[in-house]
């Protein structure tokens, strides 16, 4: 069997986490990357040897060489270049969040029904070895109703700057960003029940505080120290038709002690966290029980979750199955995001 021919479009930092799972997989090759930078798109093909260079995605999607793609570009461009691919007859792999508005969901949704191909939204956090793990529990009820969740992800210092600081381009802030990972991850593991309602609070009191001195964070590649138009930071409780709930603070920067990330799920059968490590809460003979499963790694490995995402990207591609972040997936994380937003801008709860 010939390997998958991959096309990656945008080659800046988080498309390496791609290639470098493409190129691990013997079921994949890496043969085109497409960038604006000509010379990065260059650099990239060659330390992933692939034998063509693109600098506009049009051109790469007309190659009938190249069977599916790796979507990597700045959020405003997720759904253009995936309905574009998706009527070229490639199959896709859109890193999140799907897009930024709940009509361009839609499009991408209606595309992916009239061309036959399949779309995997990029939600790398249910790849993670020990999130399948969890989840797979959850199948067999050993945590009952899951009804309430519980997630934070707060950066005291860490607004990237470049588009991510720019809502033309990324849609939002830390909550598009890096909130829709936790948002999407408890979402999953709470059995995707219909989100119907959403009270929210955004707030934009910092900006990037480029003037803070000795403490390093990651930057864009386009990083401007003097400019930010996304909010700082962003709370809300989500509520679901089944009774659920779950409750979200995510931040670029805040006055804070320190960095924050969790990710608690309680059923009425038992519980479990999965950040900042695996643990499995439960109750035999009448005494509460902590479980730290014994896995490779104690919470989320960011490598190994990207490697089993192509791998079942690449099996999805090769048998016609259906991946475990279809398209329809992204188009209800995008009303639960657009909610939130909606729901801060509006000072009241919004119906989904």
């Amino acid at each position: 069997m010939q390997p998958v021919q991959i096309g990656v479009i945008g080659t800046g930092s988080i498309s390496s986490f791609h290639m470098d799972a493409y190129q691990s997989n013997s079921k994949t090759e890496i043969y085109a990357v497409c960038d604006l930078n000509e010379e990065r798109a260059r650099k990239a093909a060659e330390k992933y040897g692939a034998s063509k260079v693109y600098t506009n995605y049009h051109d790469l999607l007309a190659d009938p060489a190249v069977q599916a793609v790796s979507i990597c570009t700045w959020n405003n461009t997720h759904a253009e270049i995936s309905i574009a691919a998706l009527e070229a007859g490639k199959h896709v792999l859109v890193e999140k969040p799907l897009c930024r508005t709940v009509e361009e969901a839609l499009k991408v949704q209606e595309a992916v029904k009239t061309s036959g191909k399949l779309l995997q939204v990029g939600f790398v956090r249910r790849y993670d070895t020990n999130a399948q793990l969890l989840r797979s529990m959850a199948d067999r009820g050993e945590f009952g109703d899951i009804y309430y969740a519980k997630a934070t992800t707060i950066r005291r210092l860490g607004n990237p700057g470049g588009w991510f600081a720019d809502i033309e381009r990324s849609g939002g802030g830390p909550l598009i960003d890096i909130g829709v990972h936790v948002i999407d991850l408890c979402w999953y593991m709470m059995g995707r029940p219909k989100p119907v309602s959403v009270s929210a609070n955004t707030y934009q009191k910092l900006g990037n505080r480029s003037n803070v001195k000795y403490l390093s964070f990651y930057k864009a590649a386009d990083y401007d120290g003097s400019s930010s138009t996304v909010e700082d930071m962003a709370n809300a409780l989500i509520r679901f038709e089944n009774g659920a709930s779950l409750m979200v603070d995510v931040s670029f920067t805040l006055h804070a002690k320190e960095n924050e990330g969790s990710v608690k799920l309680y059923g009425d059968k038992g519980g479990f966290e999965i950040d900042p490590e695996t643990v499995i809460v439960t109750e035999q003979n009448d005494t509460i029980l902590n479980i730290y499963p014994q896995t490779d790694h104690k919470g989320f490995h960011f490598e190994g979750a990207f490697k089993n995402e192509i791998d079942h990207f690449a099996d999805c591609v090769l048998n016609g199955n259906t991946p475990i972040s279809p398209v329809e997936d992204g188009v209800e994380i995008m009303k639960i995001l657009v909610g939130i937003y909606e729901s801060a801008a509006k000072r009241a709860e919004v119906k989904l």
